[in-house]
């Protein structure tokens, strides 16, 4: 039995005090010690993007990293975007443009595509869909899933 280590992971503002084994994923730490389960767990290899969150605003294969490695840093998942019962303009551009399909994978690009707007809101579009690239959609729904990226990147570049 391995030692378990004392982390302190900040979720969507939140503080949340556990004990992990020091191999623990993050995905697995933020799932089930925190209860945060809108960050899903994929391929566990960091191929899909099922489990991207944003570290320090960066987006991160969280299925990749040990929740050690996340100790006190500002971790924001899905649960995160909204705010005040009004839906992130990406999720809602998700639900406007039909890039949900089966929702497996919407997480995954929902925090994806926030980490990458946020950064650099005027990212070209041939850019944007190198970027979204990254993550899989078993559905096949990338026209939709682009489309409403697109839609959302253009709403909070006006806002």
């Amino acid at each position: 039995m391995t030692k378990k280590t004392d982390v302190t992971l900040n979720i969507n503002g939140q503080t949340h005090n556990v004990s992990v084994e020091p191999r623990r994923t993050l995905a697995d730490a933020i799932r089930e010690d925190c209860g945060q389960t809108g960050t899903h767990i994929g391929c566990e290899h960091g191929v899909c993007g099922a489990c991207t969150v944003l570290i320090e605003g960066v987006p991160a294969r969280s299925c990749l990293m040990f929740a050690v490695q996340a100790d006190g840093k500002a971790i924001r998942t899905v649960e995160g975007l909204a705010e005040g019962g009004k839906l992130h303009p990406l999720q809602q551009a998700f639900m406007d443009c039909h890039g949900l399909q089966c929702g497996f994978c919407t997480p995954g690009f929902l925090m994806l595509a926030t980490g990458v707007l946020e950064r650099e809101p005027d990212i070209s579009d041939e850019d944007l869909v190198d970027v979204l690239s990254s993550n899989l959609c078993r559905c096949t729904g990338y026209q939709n899933i682009i489309k409403a990226v697109r839609m959302a990147a253009e709403q909070m570049r006006s806002s």
